[in-house]
C-alpha cells in the first residue's frame, strides 16, 4: 500500500512550488510540447500546477499519474474549475511504475520526481515510460546536477502569508550515501509568532550525476533530443520498442 508522506505538505505544496521551479518550467516545457496533439502523460502530478500548464498549451488528452490522496484532491478541485481540462485530464490513482493506458502517447512528462525514484528503480521506471510512449514519443523532465550535500543544521527554506498566518518549511540533510540524500522536513503554521500548527516528514531523495542518467536512458533504448538548460528530451527508438518487449 501507498504511504502518503506528501500528505502534510499538502497545504504548503503551492506556495512553495510557485516560489521555486514552476515559473521556469512554464516558460521552458511549452516549445517541448508545441507539436503534441494527442496524448500526454504526466507522472506526479501533484495538485496539478503544471498538469494545468500542459492543458494550456496542448490540446491532448492527459493523463495525471499521482498516488497521494491529498495531492489528487487539490488536482480535482482544480481541474473542477476548467471545464475543458475537466474534459481532458484523467486522474490515475498510481505511481509510475504501475501506470498503463489504453495506447501509447505522444509524450510523457516528469517535473521534479524523478529524484524519488533510487538507481533500483530507474531501469524499471524506463522500461515502465518505453512501453506507454509510442515510436518516437519523447520523455520530457527537468534535470541538473547539484552539488555535493552535508548533514546540517535545519534551516527555513520558505515563509509565506497566508491571511494572518504564517506558512513555515524548514529542512535539514540528515545523511548523505553516494546518490542518497535523507533529509528531514517541517511544516509549521504560526500564528502572531507562535506555532499553532507542527508537522514533519523525513525522506530520500536520489540524485545521480546527469553522466549516469545519460547511460541509463540509452541503455533503455532512448536518443538524446535537442533541450534548454535545465530540461532533458529523449524519444524512443527501435530499441526501446525491443526492451520494452522483453520486459513486458
Amino acid at each position: 500500500m501507498y504511504e502518503d508522506n506528501y500528505a502534510v505538505a499538502v497545504p504548503f505544496y503551492d506556495l512553495w512550488h510557485e516560489d521555486g521551479h514552476v515559473p521556469e518550467i512554464r516558460e521552458l516545457l511549452p516549445p517541448l510540447l508545441a507539436d503534441v496533439r494527442r496524448s500526454v502523460i504526466e507522472i506526479g502530478a501533484g495538485t496539478g500546477l503544471i498538469t494545468e500548464l500542459i492543458a494550456r498549451v496542448t490540446p491532448a488528452e492527459i493523463y495525471a499519474v499521482e498516488p497521494s490522496l491529498g495531492m489528487r484532491s487539490v488536482l480535482v478541485s482544480r481541474l473542477a474549475h476548467d471545464p475543458d481540462a475537466l474534459r481532458r485530464v484523467t486522474v490515475l490513482p498510481c505511481g509510475a511504475l504501475d501506470v498503463e493506458v489504453d495506447e501509447p502517447v505522444e509524450a510523457v512528462v516528469m517535473i521534479s520526481v524523478l529524484q524519488s525514484f533510487p538507481a533500483a528503480e530507474r531501469a524499471e521506471l524506463w522500461r515502465v515510460l518505453a512501453r506507454q510512449l509510442e515510436p518516437g514519443g519523447r520523455l520530457v523532465f527537468n534535470w541538473r546536477d547539484r552539488g555535493a550535500r552535508v548533514p546540517g543544521e535545519p534551516a527555513v527554506m520558505g515563509s509565506y502569508q497566508v491571511g494572518r498566518h504564517t506558512y513555515e518549511i524548514a529542512g535539514q540533510v540528515l545523511d548523505v550515501a553516494g546518490e542518497s540524500v535523507t533529509s528531514r522536513f517541517v511544516y509549521r503554521i504560526r500564528q502572531r509568532g507562535v506555532v499553532i500548527s507542527e508537522d514533519e516528514v523525513t525522506g530520500t531523495s536520489h540524485w545521480p550525476a546527469t553522466e549516469v542518467l545519460v547511460s541509463e536512458l540509452k541503455e533503455a533504448g532512448f536518443a538524446a533530443a535537442d533541450a534548454p538548460e535545465g530540461m532533458q528530451v529523449w524519444s524512443t527508438t527501435a530499441q526501446a520498442v525491443t526492451v520494452r518487449r522483453i520486459g513486458a
